[in-house]
């Protein structure tokens, strides 16, 4: 008769064999900053979308709106940071009204009518929401999560993305050289 010993420290050793290396993994995964990675559209054409305005039968198409400054923003009724950013955008968006800025809001993996009650308990729809329901305009700009904003040049170049909550400084920061390089 053998002894059951030496079988049950081999199921250890193996056992242990594979959970360290998954920890160790799981550990790495989780410590990552997602704000840490560095998105390769800064300094490249803005990737175009056609995409439908919430609640009509409008579609967007970002390459009709060249000549302006378009600040794209992704944003969910679930993200708390949004609500956060939102009076930004919204001074943001009284600030450079009709000055050649445009506001848009891409909806993320969000439905239409959470969308708009949260439009109506913060403030309304101060610019378009855009509806993204397949998330191919999220999956071209590399959006990890949201809130995620990007600010396009008037020749459709994208020269900031900004990973998580955006602040009318940073905004200016970035539109205001933009507005004063181009003739109004």
């Amino acid at each position: 008769m053998s002894d059951g010993g030496g079988m049950n420290w081999r199921r250890s050793l193996i056992g242990l064999g594979i959970a360290l290396p998954l920890v160790g993994l799981l550990g790495f995964g989780l410590t990552r900053n997602p704000s840490d990675i560095i998105s390769p559209l800064p300094g490249r054409p803005a990737p175009d979308f056609a995409l439908p305005v919430m609640g009509t039968d409008t579609v967007i198409r970002l390459s009709s709106l060249r000549g302006q400054v378009v600040v794209v923003n992704f944003w969910a009724s679930w993200c708390i940071p949004c609500r956060v950013e939102h009076p930004e955008l919204t001074a943001a968006k009284a600030r450079w009204e009709g000055k050649g800025v445009v506001f848009l809001g891409v909806l993320y993996d969000d439905s239409e009518s959470s969308a708009r009650r949260w439009l109506e308990e913060f403030g309304g729809e101060k610019w378009p929401t855009l509806l993204d329901s397949r998330k191919k305009g999220a999956i071209e700009y590399g959006v990890y999560g949201v809130p995620e904003t990007f600010i396009i040049d008037q020749a459709g170049i994208v020269v900031h993305k900004q990973l998580s909550v955006v602040t009318l400084d940073t905004l200016a920061h970035y539109i205001e050289p933009l507005l004063a390089r181009s003739p109004q």
